[in-house]
């Protein structure tokens, strides 16, 4: 997968997401609920978002925070970034955070309702993970060495300004993941309070810190320009954009692929010693 070399448009024989040019690879890391009991893991299932029809799986938001005088340069075919750090030890919540769902509610991401660690209290609606990437390219590199210097925040960090800096003056689309968890039959007093609480992503943080979300570019031909180019006249707005081809829910759901590398990561809710990996959870 080699940056300008290798283009899922091409690669690619079905897509499930909504709109059928849209072949990018979008990963974030799973969230395992551990038992305190005997330190067993179950991995926690996801649910759609408010309005949409998905089985599991993220909403994928593009956002023309950055741009000026509507200028939208689209991603190029290779093109990929990181945002997020899995060693991280200390909270950014202007890009990354996580929601305590009551009753569903959701909107503004990151802001003073949500925390950079996961909650540590019981959210009978679930926990809303946000993972929010930069909007501003350096122009020239389709990737960099860490995944992230190619690119930048506007504004340091979280939802974009007009203003990318001198060194990253191209303005992106904003891509932002929401990741909605179902963590509503987890409800026990006791296992939640004061700098405890049972989740640990994948990767084995357990305070959620170090959530991160990897993005790679595969929308097919022009598709996505023509979308950020809509965007001035309305024509593509929320989850309706005329010029760009749907599919349905069903055909979305039709399209999986096997695992290549066989374990068990715990997808039937069963519990599993370890974490996928033999992954160590850390504090």
């Amino acid at each position: 997968m080699e940056p300008g070399t290798y283009d899922p448009a091409s690669k690619s024989t079905c897509t499930s997401c909504t709109y059928s040019e849209d072949f990018s690879n979008y990963w974030t890391a799973s969230l395992y609920f551990q038992s305190p009991d005997n330190g067993t893991f179950q991995r926690v299932p996801q649910f759609a978002n408010v309005g949409l029809q998905q089985n599991g799986g993220m909403t994928v938001y593009y956002m023309p925070y950055s741009a000026k005088n509507n200028k939208m340069t689209a991603f190029k075919p290779g093109f990929r970034m990181l945002a997020g750090d899995p060693s991280a030890t200390k909270p950014s919540r202007a890009s990354l955070c996580h929601r305590c769902l009551q009753n569903g509610e959701g909107f503004a991401p990151c802001d003073a309702k949500d925390t950079a660690e996961l909650p540590n209290k019981f959210c009978p609606g679930g926990i809303r993970a946000t993972i929010i990437f930069p909007s501003c390219w350096n122009g020239k590199d389709l990737d960099s060495p860490d995944h992230k210097s190619h690119v930048a925040y506007s504004n340091g960090g979280g939802l974009g300004t007009p203003n990318c800096p001198s060194t990253h003056p191209v303005a992106i689309p904003q891509v932002m993941y929401e990741v909605m968890w179902d963590t509503g039959k987890y409800k026990n007093d006791a296992w939640y309070g004061a700098n405890k609480q049972p989740f640990v992503y994948s990767f084995g943080d357990g305070k959620g810190y170090g959530q991160h979300g990897d993005y790679l570019f595969g929308w097919k031909d022009d598709s996505l320009q023509r979308a950020m180019d809509a965007l001035p006249s309305g024509k593509c707005a929320n989850a309706n954009c005329s010029v760009l081809k749907m599919q349905s829910a069903k055909d979305a759901i039709a399209c999986t692929k096997k695992q290549q590398v066989v374990e068990d990561v715990g997808m039937n809710g069963n519990w599993l010693k370890e974490l996928p990996g033999g992954v160590v959870v850390r504090a």
